[in-house]
C-alpha cells in the first residue's frame, strides 16, 4: 500500500525517488495525486517526508485536489535559465530540476527515476543535472520489482470498491455485447447479419464495445480483445476488424477497461461460441473450464501465486497439450501463465510466470486474475477464462464480479438445422 513506500525506500536504501509526466494516465504519478488533469508535472519525495508537487500555473487548481505540498514551476525563471544556458533546453530544463531538488533538501544520496514521459528529454536533461548534482546518483530498476509496484502489490479498501465498481461496469459491457451478438438474424451461411442485413464484422463489433464502454465512463487505454477463429488462437490478438461474424467459431472476448484518466482496471475474459460448438471445441473449452474450478478450490492464503501456474502446467500436460512447464515458447496449448495483479496497471504484482520471484503469494490485500487458456490457431479456436479475484483480509478469495462461464450462447432467431 502507499503508506508502504517509505519502508520500502528504506530497504532499498533509496533516499529519493523523482516521478516525471502527467497526472493521468501514469500509475506512478497517479498513485501519488490521484489523476486529474496535470501535465508535464514532476514529483519529488525524500525518505521520510511528504512528496512535493511541482506543475504549470495553468493546472493550480487540479493539482491542488491532490492534497499533496504544491510548488509552481513559475517559482524558476525559465527563460532566465534558458538564456544562462544559452539556449540549451535540456541544460535549462536540468538547471530548473537542481533547484527544485535544492527546495526539497535532496542534495546527493541515491534517487529513484520513474514515470511516464518522452525517454529522450528526460535522459538528457538528467545526463545534465547528474554533471550539475555529482552527489546524487540517479538510479532505475526493474519494472516488475520498483518501489511503486511493491507498495501498489496490495489495496486498500478504496483501491478494492474502485477495481469492484470497475467489474460492475465490465459485465455490464459484456452483456450487452452478449445481447446484440444473440439477437442477431443470420445469413444461410452462417454469417450474422447487422440491422440493415450487412454482415457483421469484427471490427463492427469492436466498435460498439468502445461506445458501450464510453457510455459507462470508462477507457480503453490499453485496447481490449474480441477475436474470433484462428484470431482466438492468439492470445494477444486483438481481433481483425474485417472478419465476418459466424456461428461455431470460438470468440475469446477479453475485457479490461479502466477508470476515465488513467485509474484503476479490472480484467475479464469469456469464451463464446455463438449458435453451436463442434466436439472438439466443446471437449477443450470443458478442460479450461475444469482447471478454472479446480484453482478456485485450492487457491490459499500465502501460496506463491507460480505454484498454481504449476498446478495448470501438470493438468494441461496430463491432457497433452504443451505448456511452458516442459516446452520452450510454445505457441499453441497453453502457451502464458495463469494471471497478475490488477491495479493502477493492468498487469502489476503479484506475477504468477514460473519464473517469478517466491515472495509474490497470495497474501491479504492482493488483487490477481486466474486466466487458463488454450490456444490452436491452426485448427481456428482459443479459449479462455477469465476473473478478477480479491484475497480478502481473512484470507478469502473474492471474485469481484460475478458473470455466467456459458460457452455455446443460443441464437435467438436461429435453428441449428
Amino acid at each position: 500500500m502507499k503508506s508502504d513506500l517509505d519502508s520500502i525506500m528504506q530497504a532499498r536504501n533509496m533516499d529519493a525517488f523523482v516521478v516525471f509526466g502527467n497526472a493521468e494516465n501514469n500509475p506512478p504519478m497517479y498513485y501519488l495525486t490521484g489523476g486529474g488533469h496535470v501535465s508535464h508535472a514532476a514529483i519529488i519525495k525524500k525518505q521520510g517526508e511528504a512528496p512535493v508537487y511541482f506543475f504549470n500555473d495553468m493546472e493550480r487548481d487540479e493539482a491542488a485536489k491532490s492534497g499533496l505540498t504544491l510548488i509552481p514551476y513559475t517559482k524558476y525563471d525559465y527563460n532566465d535559465l534558458l538564456k544562462k544556458s544559452e539556449g540549451n533546453a535540456l541544460l535549462a530544463s536540468a538547471m530548473r530540476y537542481q533547484k527544485m531538488f535544492e527546495d526539497v533538501g535532496v542534495t546527493g544520496g541515491r534517487v529513484g527515476v520513474y514515470g511516464h514521459y518522452d525517454v529522450s528529454a528526460i535522459f538528457g536533461a538528467l545526463r545534465y543535472l547528474q554533471k550539475l548534482m555529482p552527489d546524487i546518483e540517479f538510479t532505475g530498476e526493474a519494472r516488475e520489482d520498483s518501489i511503486f509496484l511493491r507498495a501498489m502489490e496490495t489495496k486498500d479498501e478504496n483501491e478494492v470498491a474502485r477495481i469492484r465498481r470497475m467489474g460492475q461496469i465490465t459485465i455490464a459491457v459484456v452483456h450487452k455485447v452478449r445481447e446484440y451478438l444473440t439477437s442477431c438474424e443470420v445469413r444461410n451461411d452462417e454469417v450474422l447479419l447487422k440491422e440493415d442485413g450487412v454482415p457483421l464484422s469484427v471490427g463492427d463489433v469492436h466498435s460498439k464495445i468502445r461506445l458501450w464502454v464510453s457510455e459507462h465512463g470508462a477507457e480503453l487505454p490499453s485496447g481490449f480483445i474480441f477475436a474470433i477463429g484462428r484470431d482466438a488462437g492468439v492470445p494477444h490478438s486483438a481481433g481483425n476488424p474485417t472478419d465476418l461474424m459466424r456461428l461455431g467459431q470460438t470468440i475469446v472476448f477479453d475485457l479490461y477497461p479502466a477508470e476515465a484518466g488513467g485509474g484503476y482496471y479490472y480484467d475479464f475474459t469469456r469464451t463464446w461460441s455463438l449458435g453451436y460448438a463442434t466436439p472438439e471445441a466443446q471437449a477443450l473449452f470443458d478442460q479450461v473450464k475444469e482447471i478454472y474450478d479446480t484453482l478456485n478450490n485450492n487457491f490459499d492464503l500465502n501460496v506463491a501465486f507460480k505454484d498454481y501456474n504449476k498446478m495448470t502446467c501438470e493438468y494441461f500436460e496430463s491432457k497433452g497439450h504443451q505448456t511452458p512447464l516442459n516446452t520452450k515458447a510454445p505457441i499453441e496449448g497453453y502457451v502464458h501463465s495463469l494471471g497478475h495483479g490488477v491495479g493502477l496497471n493492468i498487469h502489476e504484482r503479484p506475477f504468477s510466470g514460473l519464473t517469478a520471484s517466491d515472495d509474490q503469494r497470495l497474501k491479504p490485500g492482493v488483487i490477481i486474475t486466474s486466466e487458463p487458456g488454450l490456444y490452436y490457431p491452426e485448427k481456428g479456436m482459443g479459449f479462455r477464462i477469465e476473473d478478477t479475484l480479491w484475497v480478502r483480509p481473512d484470507g478469502v478469495m473474492e471474485k469481484l464480479a460475478d458473470y455466467p462461464y456459458d460457452f455455446v450462447l443460443p441464437m435467438k432467431k436461429w435453428k441449428k438445422k
